[in-house]
Protein backbone atom coordinates (compact mmCIF):
# COMPACT_ATOMS: atom_id res chain seq x y z
CA UNK A 1 0.00 0.00 0.00
CA UNK A 2 1.08 3.68 -0.69
CA UNK A 3 -0.60 5.34 2.28
CA UNK A 4 2.30 6.52 3.86
CA UNK A 5 4.11 8.63 1.12
CA UNK A 6 0.76 10.12 -0.01
CA UNK A 7 0.58 12.16 3.54
CA UNK A 8 3.91 13.78 2.46
CA UNK A 9 2.66 15.61 -0.38
CA UNK A 10 1.59 19.39 -0.68
CA UNK A 11 -2.14 19.85 -0.70
CA UNK A 12 -3.06 20.12 -4.45
CA UNK A 13 -2.09 23.07 -6.77
CA UNK A 14 -5.10 26.22 -6.34
CA UNK A 15 -3.42 29.16 -8.76
CA UNK A 16 -0.64 27.58 -10.38
CA UNK A 17 -0.69 28.99 -14.03
CA UNK A 18 -1.82 26.30 -16.76
CA UNK A 19 0.07 25.44 -19.69
CA UNK A 20 -1.64 28.14 -22.82
CA UNK A 21 -3.04 26.33 -25.96
CA UNK A 22 -2.54 28.06 -28.60
CA UNK A 23 -5.60 29.30 -30.26
CA UNK A 24 -5.46 28.76 -34.24
CA UNK A 25 -5.99 31.29 -36.81
CA UNK A 26 -9.57 30.54 -38.44
CA UNK A 27 -11.29 32.36 -41.01
CA UNK A 28 -14.71 31.87 -39.60
CA UNK A 29 -16.79 33.36 -36.55
CA UNK A 30 -18.28 31.17 -34.12
CA UNK A 31 -21.52 31.37 -35.12
CA UNK A 32 -20.28 30.07 -38.77
CA UNK A 33 -18.76 27.29 -37.04
CA UNK A 34 -21.78 26.82 -35.07
CA UNK A 35 -23.96 26.92 -38.15
CA UNK A 36 -21.91 24.11 -40.04
CA UNK A 37 -21.88 21.72 -36.99
CA UNK A 38 -25.19 20.39 -37.92
CA UNK A 39 -23.57 18.58 -40.86
CA UNK A 40 -20.67 17.45 -39.20
CA UNK A 41 -22.43 15.82 -36.05
CA UNK A 42 -25.07 14.18 -38.67
CA UNK A 43 -21.51 12.52 -40.19
CA UNK A 44 -19.53 11.95 -37.57
CA UNK A 45 -22.75 9.98 -35.47
CA UNK A 46 -23.47 7.88 -39.13
CA UNK A 47 -19.85 7.09 -38.76
CA UNK A 48 -20.36 6.17 -34.89
CA UNK A 49 -23.29 3.88 -35.55
CA UNK A 50 -21.68 2.02 -38.26
CA UNK A 51 -17.93 1.97 -37.02
CA UNK A 52 -18.19 2.74 -33.32
CA UNK A 53 -20.83 0.01 -31.51
CA UNK A 54 -22.92 2.82 -31.29
CA UNK A 55 -26.97 2.02 -31.26
CA UNK A 56 -28.80 5.20 -30.30
CA UNK A 57 -27.12 8.99 -29.63
CA UNK A 58 -28.64 12.68 -28.59
CA UNK A 59 -27.17 15.76 -28.61
CA UNK A 60 -28.17 19.12 -28.33
CA UNK A 61 -26.40 22.26 -28.47
CA UNK A 62 -27.15 25.83 -26.81
CA UNK A 63 -25.97 29.25 -27.85
CA UNK A 64 -26.40 32.61 -26.81
CA UNK A 65 -29.61 31.21 -24.63
CA UNK A 66 -30.68 29.34 -27.80
CA UNK A 67 -31.04 26.04 -28.86
CA UNK A 68 -29.39 25.64 -32.33
CA UNK A 69 -28.95 21.53 -32.36
CA UNK A 70 -31.41 19.03 -31.05
CA UNK A 71 -31.28 15.44 -32.80
CA UNK A 72 -31.71 12.16 -31.62
CA UNK A 73 -29.26 9.33 -33.87
CA UNK A 74 -30.26 5.87 -34.42
CA UNK A 75 -32.66 3.35 -32.25
CA UNK A 76 -33.41 3.66 -28.36
CA UNK A 77 -34.78 -0.08 -29.49
CA UNK A 78 -32.70 -1.60 -32.07
CA UNK A 79 -35.16 -4.50 -32.27
CA UNK A 80 -38.55 -2.59 -32.53
CA UNK A 81 -36.53 -0.19 -34.83
CA UNK A 82 -37.72 2.65 -32.38
CA UNK A 83 -35.75 6.01 -33.46
CA UNK A 84 -33.99 8.43 -30.61
CA UNK A 85 -36.49 11.25 -29.98
CA UNK A 86 -34.15 14.21 -28.39
CA UNK A 87 -37.40 15.62 -26.55
CA UNK A 88 -39.20 11.87 -25.25
CA UNK A 89 -36.30 9.58 -24.88
CA UNK A 90 -34.61 8.92 -21.97
CA UNK A 91 -30.86 8.47 -21.54
CA UNK A 92 -28.59 7.83 -18.31
CA UNK A 93 -26.29 10.46 -18.05
CA UNK A 94 -24.09 8.51 -15.31
CA UNK A 95 -21.87 11.24 -13.70
CA UNK A 96 -23.07 13.69 -15.04
CA UNK A 97 -26.16 13.49 -12.77
CA UNK A 98 -23.37 14.87 -10.08
CA UNK A 99 -23.90 18.42 -12.08
CA UNK A 100 -27.16 18.63 -10.27
CA UNK A 101 -26.41 17.35 -6.62
CA UNK A 102 -23.20 20.33 -6.61
CA UNK A 103 -26.06 22.86 -7.56
CA UNK A 104 -28.18 21.69 -5.13
CA UNK A 105 -25.25 22.29 -2.50
CA UNK A 106 -24.55 25.24 -3.80
CA UNK A 107 -27.92 26.48 -3.46
CA UNK A 108 -27.56 25.93 -0.19
CA UNK A 109 -24.69 27.53 0.31
CA UNK A 110 -25.89 30.83 -1.27
CA UNK A 111 -28.79 30.76 1.24
CA UNK A 112 -26.14 30.32 4.18
CA UNK A 113 -27.48 27.26 5.63
CA UNK A 114 -24.06 25.53 4.49
CA UNK A 115 -20.78 26.48 4.37
CA UNK A 116 -18.03 24.64 2.22
CA UNK A 117 -15.74 24.73 5.45
CA UNK A 118 -18.46 22.80 7.41
CA UNK A 119 -16.93 19.39 8.68
CA UNK A 120 -19.54 17.26 6.93
CA UNK A 121 -20.26 14.86 10.58
CA UNK A 122 -21.87 18.11 11.35
CA UNK A 123 -24.53 17.28 9.00
CA UNK A 124 -24.75 13.19 9.24
CA UNK A 125 -26.54 11.08 11.27
CA UNK A 126 -23.90 8.43 11.27
CA UNK A 127 -19.99 8.75 11.87
CA UNK A 128 -17.32 8.67 9.01
CA UNK A 129 -14.07 7.10 10.97
CA UNK A 130 -11.21 9.58 12.13
CA UNK A 131 -8.90 8.17 10.53
CA UNK A 132 -6.90 10.97 9.80
CA UNK A 133 -6.86 14.03 11.96
CA UNK A 134 -8.00 16.77 10.12
CA UNK A 135 -12.00 16.70 9.27
CA UNK A 136 -13.66 16.14 5.87
CA UNK A 137 -15.43 18.68 5.35
CA UNK A 138 -18.00 19.73 2.58
CA UNK A 139 -15.60 21.65 0.21
CA UNK A 140 -13.36 18.21 -0.23
CA UNK A 141 -16.42 16.55 -0.96
CA UNK A 142 -16.87 19.10 -3.78
CA UNK A 143 -13.28 18.74 -5.47
CA UNK A 144 -13.11 14.86 -4.70
CA UNK A 145 -10.01 15.43 -2.25
CA UNK A 146 -11.84 14.11 1.01
CA UNK A 147 -8.94 10.98 0.83
CA UNK A 148 -11.62 7.90 0.17
CA UNK A 149 -10.91 4.74 -1.51
CA UNK A 150 -12.99 4.12 -4.33
CA UNK A 151 -15.11 1.05 -5.05
CA UNK A 152 -18.34 -0.09 -6.95
CA UNK A 153 -19.91 -2.28 -3.94
CA UNK A 154 -23.27 -2.08 -4.23
CA UNK A 155 -23.72 0.57 -6.47
CA UNK A 156 -25.47 -1.04 -9.17
CA UNK A 157 -27.84 -3.66 -8.04
CA UNK A 158 -30.29 -6.33 -9.97
CA UNK A 159 -33.36 -5.51 -8.73
CA UNK A 160 -35.25 -3.18 -6.68
CA UNK A 161 -35.67 -5.44 -3.95
CA UNK A 162 -31.95 -4.38 -3.22
CA UNK A 163 -32.76 -0.76 -3.20
CA UNK A 164 -31.66 0.97 0.22
CA UNK A 165 -32.65 4.29 1.75
CA UNK A 166 -29.81 6.60 1.29
CA UNK A 167 -28.48 7.35 4.82
CA UNK A 168 -28.59 3.55 5.55
CA UNK A 169 -26.15 2.55 2.39
CA UNK A 170 -24.12 5.07 2.56
CA UNK A 171 -23.42 4.45 6.76
CA UNK A 172 -23.21 0.50 5.95
CA UNK A 173 -21.05 1.13 2.84
CA UNK A 174 -17.99 4.21 3.93
CA UNK A 175 -14.73 3.35 1.95
CA UNK A 176 -11.35 3.24 4.12
CA UNK A 177 -9.71 7.04 4.21
CA UNK A 178 -6.30 6.23 2.45
CA UNK A 179 -5.16 10.10 2.63
CA UNK A 180 -5.37 12.75 4.24
CA UNK A 181 -8.32 15.26 3.07
CA UNK A 182 -7.39 18.37 0.66
CA UNK A 183 -3.75 15.91 -0.07
CA UNK A 184 -5.15 14.81 -3.96
CA UNK A 185 -7.71 14.81 -6.03
CA UNK A 186 -9.29 11.43 -6.65
CA UNK A 187 -12.72 10.84 -7.96
CA UNK A 188 -15.27 9.51 -5.32
CA UNK A 189 -18.90 8.32 -5.73
CA UNK A 190 -19.09 8.18 -2.37
CA UNK A 191 -18.84 12.09 -1.88
CA UNK A 192 -20.77 13.24 -4.10
CA UNK A 193 -23.22 11.25 -2.63
CA UNK A 194 -22.66 12.05 0.60
CA UNK A 195 -23.39 15.60 -0.45
CA UNK A 196 -26.38 14.44 -1.64
CA UNK A 197 -27.65 13.23 1.43
CA UNK A 198 -26.26 16.43 3.64
CA UNK A 199 -28.63 18.48 1.07
CA UNK A 200 -31.47 15.90 2.47
CA UNK A 201 -30.91 16.40 5.76
CA UNK A 202 -30.68 20.06 5.86
CA UNK A 203 -33.76 20.84 3.79
CA UNK A 204 -36.01 18.16 5.22
CA UNK A 205 -36.72 16.80 1.66
CA UNK A 206 -36.32 13.37 0.10
CA UNK A 207 -33.31 13.71 -2.26
CA UNK A 208 -35.33 13.22 -5.77
CA UNK A 209 -37.67 15.77 -4.30
CA UNK A 210 -35.58 18.33 -3.80
CA UNK A 211 -34.07 18.18 -7.13
CA UNK A 212 -37.59 18.09 -8.63
CA UNK A 213 -38.53 21.30 -6.93
CA UNK A 214 -35.85 23.30 -6.72
CA UNK A 215 -34.31 22.49 -9.97
CA UNK A 216 -36.32 20.38 -12.35
CA UNK A 217 -39.53 22.29 -12.16
CA UNK A 218 -37.95 25.93 -12.26
CA UNK A 219 -36.22 24.85 -15.79
CA UNK A 220 -39.04 23.17 -17.17
CA UNK A 221 -37.18 19.70 -17.22
CA UNK A 222 -40.73 17.81 -17.10
CA UNK A 223 -39.13 14.66 -18.52
CA UNK A 224 -36.29 13.94 -15.71
CA UNK A 225 -36.01 12.34 -12.25
CA UNK A 226 -33.34 10.87 -10.40
CA UNK A 227 -36.47 8.65 -8.68
CA UNK A 228 -36.11 4.50 -9.47
CA UNK A 229 -38.44 2.53 -10.75
CA UNK A 230 -39.69 5.10 -13.06
CA UNK A 231 -43.17 5.73 -13.14
CA UNK A 232 -44.98 3.26 -15.15
CA UNK A 233 -45.80 5.32 -17.51
CA UNK A 234 -42.29 6.80 -18.95
CA UNK A 235 -40.64 3.20 -18.68
CA UNK A 236 -41.13 2.14 -22.74
CA UNK A 237 -39.39 5.84 -23.37
CA UNK A 238 -35.74 4.81 -21.91
CA UNK A 239 -33.12 3.73 -24.39
CA UNK A 240 -32.63 0.40 -24.09
CA UNK A 241 -28.52 -0.67 -22.79
CA UNK A 242 -26.46 -3.00 -24.95
CA UNK A 243 -23.49 -4.64 -25.48
CA UNK A 244 -22.14 -5.51 -28.52
CA UNK A 245 -21.63 -9.53 -28.79
CA UNK A 246 -20.97 -11.66 -32.19
CA UNK A 247 -21.65 -8.54 -34.58
CA UNK A 248 -25.21 -7.65 -32.61
CA UNK A 249 -26.38 -5.60 -30.61
CA UNK A 250 -27.70 -7.60 -27.11
CA UNK A 251 -30.21 -5.68 -25.01
CA UNK A 252 -29.02 -5.51 -21.49
CA UNK A 253 -31.36 -4.97 -17.76
CA UNK A 254 -32.30 -1.56 -16.83
CA UNK A 255 -29.49 -0.29 -14.68
CA UNK A 256 -30.60 0.54 -11.29
CA UNK A 257 -28.62 2.83 -9.65
CA UNK A 258 -31.03 4.70 -6.41
CA UNK A 259 -28.71 3.22 -3.37
CA UNK A 260 -26.12 6.10 -4.71
CA UNK A 261 -28.50 7.96 -6.75
CA UNK A 262 -27.01 11.89 -5.98
CA UNK A 263 -24.20 10.13 -7.92
CA UNK A 264 -25.08 8.97 -10.90
CA UNK A 265 -29.21 8.01 -11.25
CA UNK A 266 -30.37 10.43 -12.83
CA UNK A 267 -32.93 10.15 -15.63
CA UNK A 268 -33.35 12.44 -19.03
CA UNK A 269 -34.00 13.91 -22.20
CA UNK A 270 -31.51 15.84 -24.60
CA UNK A 271 -34.21 18.64 -25.02
CA UNK A 272 -34.18 18.62 -20.55
CA UNK A 273 -30.41 18.72 -20.27
CA UNK A 274 -30.45 21.49 -22.69
CA UNK A 275 -32.83 23.79 -20.79
CA UNK A 276 -29.79 22.64 -17.86
CA UNK A 277 -27.06 23.48 -19.83
CA UNK A 278 -28.74 26.90 -20.69
CA UNK A 279 -29.29 27.51 -17.07
CA UNK A 280 -25.89 27.60 -16.51
CA UNK A 281 -24.65 29.54 -19.44
CA UNK A 282 -26.77 32.48 -18.27
CA UNK A 283 -25.53 32.43 -15.02
CA UNK A 284 -28.47 30.57 -13.31
CA UNK A 285 -31.13 31.64 -15.32
CA UNK A 286 -33.07 30.47 -17.77
CA UNK A 287 -36.16 32.97 -18.89
CA UNK A 288 -37.32 34.22 -15.95
CA UNK A 289 -36.94 31.23 -13.63
CA UNK A 290 -33.76 31.62 -11.35
CA UNK A 291 -32.26 28.22 -9.75
CA UNK A 292 -28.91 30.09 -8.55
CA UNK A 293 -27.26 33.48 -8.16
CA UNK A 294 -25.02 35.14 -11.22
CA UNK A 295 -22.03 35.15 -8.04
CA UNK A 296 -22.84 31.62 -7.37
CA UNK A 297 -23.26 30.19 -10.91
CA UNK A 298 -19.91 31.72 -11.62
CA UNK A 299 -18.25 30.54 -8.35
CA UNK A 300 -19.28 27.01 -9.61
CA UNK A 301 -17.17 26.86 -12.49
CA UNK A 302 -14.29 28.20 -10.58
CA UNK A 303 -11.68 25.95 -9.95
CA UNK A 304 -11.09 24.59 -6.50
CA UNK A 305 -8.24 22.13 -6.77
CA UNK A 306 -6.04 20.24 -9.20
CA UNK A 307 -3.35 17.51 -9.31
CA UNK A 308 -0.84 18.73 -11.87
CA UNK A 309 0.32 22.17 -11.60
CA UNK A 310 -0.75 23.37 -14.90
CA UNK A 311 -3.24 21.09 -16.10
CA UNK A 312 -7.39 21.04 -15.89
CA UNK A 313 -8.15 20.62 -12.41
CA UNK A 314 -12.03 20.72 -10.34
CA UNK A 315 -14.30 23.32 -10.07
CA UNK A 316 -17.20 23.75 -7.81
CA UNK A 317 -18.94 20.87 -9.19
CA UNK A 318 -17.56 21.25 -12.83
CA UNK A 319 -14.22 19.33 -13.93
CA UNK A 320 -11.96 21.07 -16.38
CA UNK A 321 -11.42 20.12 -19.66
CA UNK A 322 -9.72 22.65 -20.97
CA UNK A 323 -7.40 25.21 -18.40
CA UNK A 324 -6.98 27.48 -20.80
CA UNK A 325 -7.43 29.72 -24.00
CA UNK A 326 -10.83 29.12 -23.47
CA UNK A 327 -11.22 27.46 -20.17
CA UNK A 328 -14.00 24.91 -20.88
CA UNK A 329 -15.30 22.62 -17.99
CA UNK A 330 -18.27 20.03 -17.86
CA UNK A 331 -18.93 16.56 -16.78
CA UNK A 332 -18.58 12.97 -18.45
CA UNK A 333 -20.67 10.25 -17.19
CA UNK A 334 -20.18 6.48 -17.66
CA UNK A 335 -22.70 3.66 -16.52
CA UNK A 336 -22.45 0.43 -17.80
CA UNK A 337 -24.61 0.96 -20.79
CA UNK A 338 -24.67 5.05 -21.50
CA UNK A 339 -21.81 7.34 -22.15
CA UNK A 340 -22.53 10.88 -21.62
CA UNK A 341 -20.44 14.27 -21.89
CA UNK A 342 -21.73 17.73 -20.86
CA UNK A 343 -19.37 20.32 -22.15
CA UNK A 344 -19.25 24.18 -21.23
CA UNK A 345 -17.65 26.97 -23.13
CA UNK A 346 -18.55 29.92 -20.81
CA UNK A 347 -16.42 32.65 -22.96
CA UNK A 348 -18.27 31.68 -25.59
CA UNK A 349 -21.48 31.07 -24.22
CA UNK A 350 -21.96 27.38 -25.85
CA UNK A 351 -22.43 24.25 -24.33
CA UNK A 352 -23.37 20.72 -25.64
CA UNK A 353 -24.93 17.57 -24.15
CA UNK A 354 -24.35 13.99 -25.61
CA UNK A 355 -25.44 11.01 -24.95
CA UNK A 356 -24.73 7.24 -26.43
CA UNK A 357 -25.81 3.47 -25.89
CA UNK A 358 -24.38 0.98 -26.90
CA UNK A 359 -20.93 -1.34 -27.26
CA UNK A 360 -17.54 -0.80 -25.36
CA UNK A 361 -16.31 1.45 -28.41
CA UNK A 362 -19.45 3.96 -27.79
CA UNK A 363 -18.11 5.24 -24.56
CA UNK A 364 -14.80 6.14 -26.61
CA UNK A 365 -17.23 7.21 -29.73
CA UNK A 366 -18.69 9.49 -26.94
CA UNK A 367 -15.12 11.01 -26.05
CA UNK A 368 -13.93 11.49 -29.46
CA UNK A 369 -17.09 13.18 -30.83
CA UNK A 370 -16.56 15.34 -27.47
CA UNK A 371 -13.70 16.37 -28.47
CA UNK A 372 -14.04 16.77 -31.79
CA UNK A 373 -17.08 19.52 -31.67
CA UNK A 374 -15.04 21.59 -28.99
CA UNK A 375 -11.96 21.34 -31.69
CA UNK A 376 -14.36 22.86 -34.02
CA UNK A 377 -15.80 24.96 -31.49
CA UNK A 378 -12.63 26.90 -30.57
CA UNK A 379 -9.73 25.26 -32.40
CA UNK A 380 -6.41 24.84 -31.38
CA UNK A 381 -2.72 24.41 -32.84
CA UNK A 382 0.25 22.07 -31.81
CA UNK A 383 2.20 23.20 -29.37
CA UNK A 384 5.74 23.55 -30.54
CA UNK A 385 8.30 20.34 -29.65
CA UNK A 386 10.36 21.57 -26.41
CA UNK A 387 14.01 22.42 -27.33
CA UNK A 388 15.33 23.23 -24.04
CA UNK A 389 16.48 20.57 -21.68
CA UNK A 390 16.09 16.78 -22.57
CA UNK A 391 13.06 15.65 -20.35
CA UNK A 392 14.06 13.11 -17.98
CA UNK A 393 10.41 11.78 -17.41
CA UNK A 394 10.75 8.43 -14.55
CA UNK A 395 10.53 5.40 -17.07
CA UNK A 396 8.58 2.79 -15.17
CA UNK A 397 4.74 1.82 -14.29
CA UNK A 398 2.38 3.61 -12.78
CA UNK A 399 -0.91 3.38 -11.35
CA UNK A 400 -4.17 4.92 -10.71
CA UNK A 401 -4.95 7.21 -7.14
CA UNK A 402 -8.73 6.29 -8.01
CA UNK A 403 -8.89 2.90 -6.87
CA UNK A 404 -9.67 0.23 -3.82
CA UNK A 405 -6.69 0.28 -1.70
CA UNK A 406 -8.47 -2.57 1.13
CA UNK A 407 -8.64 -4.63 -2.48
CA UNK A 408 -5.19 -6.22 -2.96
CA UNK A 409 -5.22 -7.40 -6.33
CA UNK A 410 -3.98 -5.75 -9.33
CA UNK A 411 -5.46 -5.63 -12.27
CA UNK A 412 -2.63 -5.65 -14.81
CA UNK A 413 -5.01 -3.60 -17.16
CA UNK A 414 -4.80 -0.94 -14.88
CA UNK A 415 -1.02 -0.26 -15.15
CA UNK A 416 0.22 2.13 -17.29
CA UNK A 417 3.89 1.66 -18.43
CA UNK A 418 5.78 4.87 -19.22
CA UNK A 419 9.49 4.62 -21.17
CA UNK A 420 11.75 7.57 -22.55
CA UNK A 421 12.06 7.91 -26.22
CA UNK A 422 15.06 9.63 -27.02
CA UNK A 423 16.09 13.28 -25.98
CA UNK A 424 12.23 14.79 -25.82
CA UNK A 425 9.62 11.54 -26.51
CA UNK A 426 8.03 8.92 -24.38
CA UNK A 427 6.11 6.05 -25.00
CA UNK A 428 2.85 5.34 -22.83
CA UNK A 429 1.80 1.68 -23.32
CA UNK A 430 -2.17 1.42 -21.81
CA UNK A 431 -4.06 -2.02 -22.01
CA UNK A 432 -1.35 -3.22 -24.42
CA UNK A 433 -1.27 -0.30 -26.44
CA UNK A 434 1.80 1.86 -27.36
CA UNK A 435 1.23 5.63 -27.79
CA UNK A 436 4.34 7.72 -28.67
CA UNK A 437 4.25 11.35 -27.50
CA UNK A 438 6.69 14.77 -27.51
CA UNK A 439 7.65 16.95 -25.06
CA UNK A 440 6.41 20.82 -25.15
CA UNK A 441 7.24 21.79 -22.32
CA UNK A 442 9.32 20.84 -18.64
CA UNK A 443 7.54 17.45 -17.66
CA UNK A 444 4.25 18.23 -20.23
CA UNK A 445 4.39 16.13 -23.17
CA UNK A 446 1.55 16.26 -26.28
CA UNK A 447 0.71 13.05 -28.31
CA UNK A 448 2.37 12.47 -31.73
CA UNK A 449 -0.05 10.43 -33.46
CA UNK A 450 -3.48 11.19 -33.79
CA UNK A 451 -4.68 7.00 -32.56
CA UNK A 452 -7.16 6.92 -29.95
CA UNK A 453 -6.02 5.29 -26.48
CA UNK A 454 -7.96 3.04 -24.77
CA UNK A 455 -9.34 5.60 -22.64
CA UNK A 456 -10.11 7.96 -25.71
CA UNK A 457 -8.77 11.17 -26.54
CA UNK A 458 -6.34 12.64 -23.82
CA UNK A 459 -4.67 15.72 -24.81
CA UNK A 460 -1.33 16.54 -22.94
CA UNK A 461 0.28 14.62 -19.97
CA UNK A 462 2.31 16.54 -17.07
CA UNK A 463 5.34 14.41 -15.04
CA UNK A 464 5.86 16.65 -11.21
CA UNK A 465 6.71 15.32 -7.96
CA UNK A 466 10.26 13.92 -7.43
CA UNK A 467 11.55 10.23 -7.41
CA UNK A 468 9.70 7.73 -5.82
CA UNK A 469 7.11 9.77 -5.59
CA UNK A 470 6.88 10.72 -9.30
CA UNK A 471 3.35 11.16 -10.13
CA UNK A 472 1.95 12.50 -14.06
CA UNK A 473 -1.89 13.39 -15.04
CA UNK A 474 -3.51 13.17 -18.48
CA UNK A 475 -5.28 16.64 -19.70
CA UNK A 476 -8.42 14.89 -20.27
CA UNK A 477 -8.36 13.50 -16.74
CA UNK A 478 -8.31 16.21 -13.81
CA UNK A 479 -10.19 13.84 -11.17
CA UNK A 480 -7.01 11.23 -10.77
CA UNK A 481 -3.33 11.11 -10.86
CA UNK A 482 -1.07 8.10 -12.08
CA UNK A 483 1.65 7.37 -9.19
CA UNK A 484 4.87 5.71 -10.36
CA UNK A 485 4.71 1.73 -8.26
CA UNK A 486 7.82 0.61 -9.59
Amino acid sequence: MLIAPMLLLAPPAQAAEPVQLPRAEVSTTLDERVAGLEDFIDGAMAMGIANREVAGAVFVLVKDGEVVIQKGYGFADVEARKPVDPSRTLFRPGSVSKLFTWTAVMQLVEQGKLDLDDPVDRHLDFEIPETFPQKITVRHLLDHSAGFEDGYKDMFVASPDEYQELGPWLASHIPARVREPGVEVSYSNYSTAVAGYIVQRISGEDFSDYIDRHIFQPLGMTRSTFREPLPQSWQNDVAIGYEWKDGRFEAQPAELIYNIAPAGSLYSTGADMARFVEAHLQDGRLGEARILQADTAKRMRTRLAANSPGLPGIGHGFLETRASNPRIIGHGGNTGEFHSNLILIPEADVGFFISLTGGNEASIARSELSAMVVERLVPTVRLPEWTGAPGEPVEGTYRTNRRSYTDHRVNPASLIQVSREGDHGLSVTIQGQTILWEQVGPGTYQQVTEETTPYGPLGLIQFYGEGSDTRFSFEAQPYTLYRLVS
